[in-house]
């Protein structure tokens, strides 16, 4: 009979490189659903405003609600995951896991 938690199942993972996703559902879910709906939908209008060649200053302000949109649904998502995600690897004894956040967070950022 296997005794490993889901918490030790993802520490050892990340312990040995194995490549994982979480397949849970988070609380905000939804949101972020929505605001990925919503960054798309900035970025149709964008496609559409080039290909009709609008104004370039109204391409920008529409390509910052696009920006805006996307920093703010990794807001939703960095937050879910440190509420959930990281108290789990951190109940587990999971070192690596911040690691990895760390290494996300620089990816995000740049």
């Amino acid at each position: 009979m296997d005794h490993h938690t889901h918490e030790h199942d993802h520490a050892y993972m990340h312990e040995h490189g194995i490549a994982h996703n979480h397949g849970h559902v988070h609380e905000n879910q939804k949101a972020v659903i929505n605001r990925l709906a919503r960054a798309i939908g900035h970025l149709e209008k964008v496609k559409r405003m080039v290909e009709a060649g609008e104004d370039c200053s109204d391409v920008l302000v529409q390509l910052a609600a696009v920006r805006s949109a996307i920093d703010n649904t990794g807001k939703v998502i960095l937050q879910d995951h440190l509420k959930h995600c990281m108290v789990d690897a951190v109940t587990a004894g999971d070192t690596d896991a911040i690691e990895d956040l760390c290494q996300a967070i620089d990816k995000f950022m740049k």
